[in-house]
């Protein structure tokens, strides 16, 4: 990205402004329902948002990746949830333009402001920059922060063959015995994504660890099984 282009690359207030044109306050008290009353909103949906922001995302093809970790973190600071959604997509759009040393800065955006839309958006573009890889996901495995521990079960989400299943597994077994939701919920989601490519693997996976997963993980893992 040359020099000029940067320079004129959209800023946070660009996105600031585009958003707040949009904004619907009906919708927004709806949305902030939704999510149990923690996050401001605009009241801007997201089908509304991407069409508003893609054509200002895509201004940054090219560009340095501390640049777009830059205005993720401009983006992050904003007290309305759409500009999280933002970031997660400007950072989604350009994935290719990452490295294993931008992760750090990715990490640290998981623990702010952490929910599971934000935490979710943010796994994909993780298990997106490691390309089959697993570096610090031991770490976040081990990570006192449950949602970090969610990231380390969800990076190898649409990996189909690609998946570590011996990891998948062993992360499944390592946090099994934890009680919180979001956890319990994150091995069943990983082992049902994985099913669709390997029903046999995971069907034998869940049926001789029933007793030590949650019934909640179970009933995920299972859901498009014969068992």
């Amino acid at each position: 990205m040359s020099q000029s282009r940067i320079a004129k690359a959209p800023s946070g207030a660009l996105f600031h402004s585009t958003l707040a044109s949009l904004a619907d306050s009906q919708r927004a008290a709806d949305m902030r329902a939704y999510m149990r009353d923690q996050f401001d909103f605009l009241g801007v949906q997201t089908p509304a948002r991407r069409a508003a922001l893609n054509p200002l995302l895509r201004q940054f093809k090219g560009a340095p990746a501390a640049q777009l970790l830059a205005l993720a973190d401009e983006l992050w600071a904003l007290p309305q949830r759409e500009f999280q959604y933002a970031a997660i997509d400007l950072l989604a759009m350009h994935w290719k333009q990452f490295g294993i040393d931008d992760l750090p800065a990715m990490q640290a955006l998981v623990l702010r402001k952490s929910w599971w839309d934000s935490v979710d958006g943010l796994a994909g573009v993780i298990g997106d920059v490691l390309r089959f890889e697993h570096h610090g996901m031991d770490d976040a495995l081990r990570h006192e922060d449950f949602w970090m521990r969610r990231i380390a079960l969800l990076h190898q989400l649409g990996w189909r063959s690609k998946t570590d299943h011996e990891r998948l597994f062993r992360y499944s077994l390592a946090l099994c015995g934890e009680n919180e939701f979001f956890i319990q919920k994150a091995i069943g989601w990983a082992l049902r994504d994985y099913a669709r490519h390997a029903p046999d693997k995971v069907s034998a996976f869940i049926v001789e660890n029933k007793y030590r997963l949650a019934p909640l993980s179970f009933r995920e893992a299972a859901k498009h099984l014969s068992l």
